[in-house]
Protein backbone atom coordinates (compact mmCIF):
# COMPACT_ATOMS: atom_id res chain seq x y z
CA UNK A 1 0.00 0.00 0.00
CA UNK A 2 1.44 3.38 -0.97
CA UNK A 3 1.79 6.45 1.21
CA UNK A 4 -1.44 7.91 -0.16
CA UNK A 5 -3.43 4.81 0.74
CA UNK A 6 -1.97 4.68 4.25
CA UNK A 7 -2.52 8.37 4.95
CA UNK A 8 -6.07 8.18 3.65
CA UNK A 9 -6.75 5.21 5.91
CA UNK A 10 -5.31 7.12 8.87
CA UNK A 11 -7.38 10.21 8.06
CA UNK A 12 -10.54 8.16 7.64
CA UNK A 13 -9.90 6.27 10.87
CA UNK A 14 -9.25 9.54 12.71
CA UNK A 15 -12.47 11.00 11.33
CA UNK A 16 -14.41 7.96 12.49
CA UNK A 17 -12.86 8.16 15.98
CA UNK A 18 -13.76 11.85 16.22
CA UNK A 19 -17.31 11.07 15.09
CA UNK A 20 -17.73 8.21 17.56
CA UNK A 21 -16.04 10.02 20.43
CA UNK A 22 -17.49 13.39 19.45
CA UNK A 23 -20.52 13.24 21.70
CA UNK A 24 -19.04 13.14 25.18
CA UNK A 25 -19.20 15.34 28.25
CA UNK A 26 -16.04 16.93 29.61
CA UNK A 27 -16.28 17.19 33.39
CA UNK A 28 -13.04 19.11 33.68
CA UNK A 29 -14.38 22.66 33.43
CA UNK A 30 -13.18 25.05 36.11
CA UNK A 31 -16.72 25.63 37.37
CA UNK A 32 -17.24 21.93 38.01
CA UNK A 33 -19.95 21.48 35.36
CA UNK A 34 -19.88 19.37 32.24
CA UNK A 35 -19.09 20.97 28.90
CA UNK A 36 -21.01 19.90 25.80
CA UNK A 37 -18.98 18.30 23.03
CA UNK A 38 -20.96 16.91 20.10
CA UNK A 39 -19.87 15.71 16.68
CA UNK A 40 -20.21 18.25 13.88
CA UNK A 41 -23.26 17.25 11.88
CA UNK A 42 -25.69 19.19 9.68
CA UNK A 43 -28.85 18.41 7.75
CA UNK A 44 -29.59 19.93 4.36
CA UNK A 45 -32.40 18.95 2.00
CA UNK A 46 -33.18 15.80 3.99
CA UNK A 47 -29.60 14.50 4.07
CA UNK A 48 -27.22 14.34 7.03
CA UNK A 49 -23.67 15.61 6.54
CA UNK A 50 -20.66 14.98 8.79
CA UNK A 51 -17.44 16.97 8.85
CA UNK A 52 -14.38 15.70 7.03
CA UNK A 53 -10.98 17.23 7.67
CA UNK A 54 -7.93 17.64 5.45
CA UNK A 55 -9.70 18.30 2.17
CA UNK A 56 -8.65 21.27 0.04
CA UNK A 57 -11.95 22.71 -1.19
CA UNK A 58 -13.17 25.74 -3.09
CA UNK A 59 -16.45 27.13 -1.77
CA UNK A 60 -18.89 28.28 -4.45
CA UNK A 61 -22.43 29.71 -4.43
CA UNK A 62 -24.80 29.99 -1.50
CA UNK A 63 -27.25 27.06 -1.65
CA UNK A 64 -29.58 27.73 1.28
CA UNK A 65 -29.72 26.90 4.97
CA UNK A 66 -28.32 23.88 6.80
CA UNK A 67 -29.39 22.93 10.32
CA UNK A 68 -27.15 21.62 13.07
CA UNK A 69 -29.21 19.41 15.39
CA UNK A 70 -29.17 20.33 19.07
CA UNK A 71 -26.40 18.82 21.16
CA UNK A 72 -27.88 16.72 23.95
CA UNK A 73 -24.82 14.91 25.22
CA UNK A 74 -25.75 15.45 28.86
CA UNK A 75 -29.29 14.03 28.71
CA UNK A 76 -30.69 17.27 30.09
CA UNK A 77 -34.32 18.11 29.44
CA UNK A 78 -33.36 21.80 29.42
CA UNK A 79 -31.47 21.57 26.13
CA UNK A 80 -32.89 23.58 23.23
CA UNK A 81 -35.25 21.48 21.14
CA UNK A 82 -34.29 23.34 17.98
CA UNK A 83 -31.00 23.22 16.16
CA UNK A 84 -28.95 26.14 14.92
CA UNK A 85 -28.81 27.20 11.30
CA UNK A 86 -25.89 28.14 9.09
CA UNK A 87 -25.53 29.01 5.43
CA UNK A 88 -24.91 26.07 3.09
CA UNK A 89 -22.51 26.63 0.18
CA UNK A 90 -21.60 24.54 -2.82
CA UNK A 91 -18.19 22.93 -3.20
CA UNK A 92 -16.47 23.16 -6.56
CA UNK A 93 -16.52 19.86 -8.45
CA UNK A 94 -18.84 18.04 -6.02
CA UNK A 95 -22.65 17.85 -6.23
CA UNK A 96 -24.51 19.10 -3.12
CA UNK A 97 -26.02 15.63 -2.70
CA UNK A 98 -22.50 14.45 -1.83
CA UNK A 99 -20.92 17.39 0.02
CA UNK A 100 -21.43 21.02 0.99
CA UNK A 101 -19.61 23.68 2.97
CA UNK A 102 -21.37 25.21 5.98
CA UNK A 103 -20.63 28.41 7.86
CA UNK A 104 -21.40 32.06 8.43
CA UNK A 105 -19.33 33.02 5.36
CA UNK A 106 -17.50 31.18 2.56
CA UNK A 107 -14.17 31.90 4.31
CA UNK A 108 -15.38 30.33 7.58
CA UNK A 109 -17.24 27.38 6.04
CA UNK A 110 -16.35 23.81 7.01
CA UNK A 111 -16.51 20.84 4.65
CA UNK A 112 -19.25 18.32 5.41
CA UNK A 113 -20.03 15.12 3.51
CA UNK A 114 -23.17 12.99 3.22
CA UNK A 115 -22.08 9.36 3.55
CA UNK A 116 -22.65 6.34 5.70
CA UNK A 117 -20.27 3.61 6.73
CA UNK A 118 -16.54 4.02 6.48
CA UNK A 119 -16.05 4.68 2.77
CA UNK A 120 -15.98 8.26 1.56
CA UNK A 121 -17.54 9.08 -1.81
CA UNK A 122 -14.94 8.97 -4.64
CA UNK A 123 -15.25 12.71 -5.31
CA UNK A 124 -14.33 13.47 -1.69
CA UNK A 125 -11.53 10.90 -1.62
CA UNK A 126 -9.94 12.63 -4.63
CA UNK A 127 -9.88 15.92 -2.72
CA UNK A 128 -8.25 14.31 0.29
CA UNK A 129 -5.72 12.51 -1.89
CA UNK A 130 -4.92 15.77 -3.68
CA UNK A 131 -5.79 14.41 -7.11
Amino acid sequence: MGWSGRSTGVLLAATMVVTVAGCTADNSSEEGGAEASCAIEFTYQGRTYRDVANADITVTDKLGTATQPPCDDTGSQDEAAEGTTETAYGVEGIPPEVAIAVGSSPADAIFVVSYSGSTLPPEVQKLIDGS
